[in-house]
């Protein structure tokens, strides 16, 4: 059987889904890979990764691209002086399974001609969308459903962040037609320990082998 390869990307900024793609990460034992770092203080998202998800550095692949400045990719390069050549944004070849982590929500610019959404089509892997469950997550969610559908990108479902809301877990699965996958509640202490105990607790682990 192949290795799966899964498309971590997210509703918005700060949904929580570098938190996810680290449980992920950690639960399929993959490597994980974030081609477009956009902003490096207090630390990268490959280095929460490496904190969050008990995996051994190896395993925490090196960004394609590395940007000081916190905005948009496409913003942040200008601003940095660097031309981003998409040959770079290739997935890479692993072995084993692979996680890979987007930047912001779906319609994000990576360069002024191309969205996240075209890369994730491109690259034809499965995305794992993550929600926040807060106020306005119905419509952030079914509109970046919406646009990874008309772009042919494969949804492996929806995974929620934060405290229950069920009607609106099911309203968004339901209208969405996606795959709740599961709910990683608020946690009073972060750290690779009690991240793992919380994805075994929520989610089924063979829904993503």
């Amino acid at each position: 059987m192949t290795a799966p390869t899964f498309i971590v990307t997210g509703t918005d900024t700060d949904v929580g889904k570098t938190v996810f793609a680290a449980a992920l990460a950690g639960a399929l034992h993959a490597q994980y890979w974030k081609p477009v770092q956009a902003g490096l203080d207090p630390r990268s998202d490959a280095d929460s990764v490496a904190a969050l998800s008990g995996l051994p550095p190896e395993r925490i692949l090196p960004e394609a691209y590395r940007l000081a400045t916190p905005r948009s990719p496409h913003r942040a390069a200008a601003i940095d002086g660097v031309t981003i050549d998409l040959d770079r944004l290739a997935l890479p070849t692993v072995s084993g399974p692979l996680v890979v982590e987007g930047a912001g929500g779906v319609l994000v610019p990576i360069t002024p001609d191309l969205l996240f959404a075209d890369l994730f089509a491109r690259w034809g892997k499965p995305v794992v969308l993550v929600a926040r469950t807060g106020l306005g997550t119905i419509n952030h969610s079914l509109l970046s459903i919406e646009a990874l559908r008309h772009r042919g990108v494969p949804i492996h479902g929806v995974a929620f962040i934060g405290d229950a809301e069920p009607d609106s877990e099911a309203t968004i699965a339901r209208i969405g037609g996606v795959t709740r996958l599961g709910r990683l509640p608020r946690l009073g202490t972060l750290d690779a320990t009690t991240l793992a105990a919380a994805f075994a607790e929520h989610f089924d682990t063979a829904a993503f082998r």
